[in-house]
């Protein structure tokens, strides 16, 4: 499986952080303190924008693209009704940037995570707050649901993954996995068994998480690997990074298959973020200010 380009967005003022999809538009947060609204097909802006008040780090579209959340530099955390046109619920739980949002349909859970290492459970539902855990493990960049909800994954600044059940949230397993940091986690799409994570160091490995024991590990980028999806019914995974790459790796064998870059079309600073659209297309978001499309050719 090879990609290449298929199109490009352009339209922030600043670096883009997170990206989301509800099937037609893809959203984005940016730096310049505004969400906005792309039309997939055409790359155009939509009507949809809302300014905030700090730089926007983290969005995803819950409850199936009902509701988009949105967390802050600033720590805030604000949900939409997207069908309503409203703004549901405003929340200060969280006083450092938020980094990420993930929601456990199967759990109807909500989890969001900071830059002073604390993690919050919400009700997905009614968006009550369910528990809080200040794990003081530095910045969480990423969280990982398992396929089923059981257990989710955190990739944590001090260089651990932490690993809590989601039943009543105790760490069951924590390990040493990168140096500056974990980046990056992701169950693996077709053994749960599995996880693979990227971090700092520019590092990608591959674990049986239940036991800490480590089945690869790769040089697979030069600066820190700010995320991870799965692609192609699980066969593949996509890797970006600070060092302006996109790369495809074969998840059976951990080979590399393809680079994306600057030659390639894409982009000329640091990747922040990563979007699967289909089995054959994906969106990513950087400091350049542009969102592209990339498609199986």
């Amino acid at each position: 499986m090879r990609f290449r380009k298929q199109k490009q967005i352009s339209g922030h003022a600043a670096g883009i952080y997170s990206l989301a999809f509800d099937g037609t538009f893809i959203y984005s947060a940016s730096a310049d303190k505004y969400v906005a609204r792309w039309n997939l097909k055409d790359a155009t802006q939509d009507k949809f924008a809302i300014r905030f008040e700090a730089a926007v780090y983290a969005i995803n579209l819950i409850n199936e693209e009902k509701h988009l959340l949105v967390g802050l530099a600033d720590g805030s955390l604000h949900i939409f009704d997207l069908e309503k046109r409203e703004e549901l619920k405003f929340y200060t739980q969280h006083v450092k940037a938020i980094f990420e949002i993930k929601e456990n349909p199967t759990k109807q859970h909500l989890y969001v995570s900071d830059a002073d290492g604390n993690l919050s459970i919400w009700n997905s539902i009614d968006f009550s707050l369910l528990l809080y855990l200040p794990l003081d493990c530095g910045k969480i960049r990423r969280i990982a649901v398992q396929k089923g909800g059981e257990v989710i994954a955190l990739a944590c600044q001090d260089g651990t993954i932490r690993i809590l059940e989601t039943e009543f949230f105790n760490e069951t397993s924590q390990f040493k996995a990168h140096e500056g940091g974990v980046t990056s986690v992701l169950f693996h799409p077709l053994d749960s068994k599995r996880l693979f994570s990227g971090g700092k160091d520019a590092l990608l490995k591959c674990w049986e998480w239940e036991n800490n024991s480590r089945l690869a590990k790769i040089p697979a980028h030069n600066f820190a690997i700010y995320d991870l999806k799965s692609i192609n019914h699980g066969n593949n995974i996509v890797s970006i990074s600070r060092d302006k790459t996109i790369k495809i790796w074969n998840t059976e064998n951990m080979s590399f298959l393809q680079r994306l870059d600057s030659k390639s079309g894409g982009h000329s600073h640091s990747i922040n973020s990563l979007i699967i659209l289909s089995d054959t297309l994906f969106a990513t978001a950087s400091d350049d200010r542009r969102i592209i499309i990339w498609e199986e050719e």
